[in-house]
């Protein structure tokens, strides 16, 4: 079985967030058939287009992080019913010059918790739009965690069957998107 190589960016930099413990979660479900890399997005300045064409090291190696991965998971939170400022600055890194973008038919997935009841959907649609209008091949595939501080113990470890079987249904589909992908190229 070939072992695809999956960048992750989650949304939250605080190690306790839920979406982080939801990462580490997807993580150890598709361990041994992915390799999982956590994309560092918070030593980026702010995006600037006069930088564009020259940017910094941080913006550098970030896109040859995602251009290196078969696929891209994000999971985020959700502030002000948007994406957070941080995963933002890192998407429009990413995504210029518009034409070369590191996501530019990438299969991505948008996940996310909240511990409120919505499990943050609003910020998974307006993600979900943001890869869309970048090229990205956005999956059909959703999950979102509500409620999710009973959903992990004090350790940070996933106690829900349930969001354990449904990590395992999402990561099937990431799988069978990067297959389909990769089938295409070689045709």
């Amino acid at each position: 079985m070939m072992q695809y190589k999956i960048a992750l960016m989650v949304g939250s930099v605080r190690p306790a967030s839920t979406n982080r413990r939801l990462a580490r979660a997807m993580a150890r479900v598709g361990e041994g058939r992915f390799e999982f890399h956590n994309l560092r997005i918070d030593d980026l300045p702010f995006f600037d287009q006069d930088l564009e064409r020259t940017p910094p090291q941080p913006v550098l190696r970030l896109k040859e992080e995602i251009r290196a991965a078969d696929a891209a998971l994000f999971i985020t939170p959700e502030y002000n019913r948007s994406i957070p400022g941080l995963l933002k600055n890192a998407i429009d890194w990413a995504s210029r010059p518009f034409a070369t973008n590191a996501f530019r038919n990438k299969p991505v997935a948008v996940f996310g918790s909240s511990t409120g009841a919505f499990g943050g959907v609003w910020a998974q649609a307006e993600l979900r739009k943001v890869l869309g209008t970048m090229g990205a091949r956005v999956t059909e595939v959703e999950l979102t965690v509500s409620h999710a501080g009973e959903k992990f113990d004090e350790a940070g470890e996933l106690l829900d069957a349930d969001v354990r079987r449904e990590l395992r249904d999402a990561i099937a589909v990431v799988r069978d998107a990067v297959d389909s992908r990769q089938l295409a190229a070689a045709a």
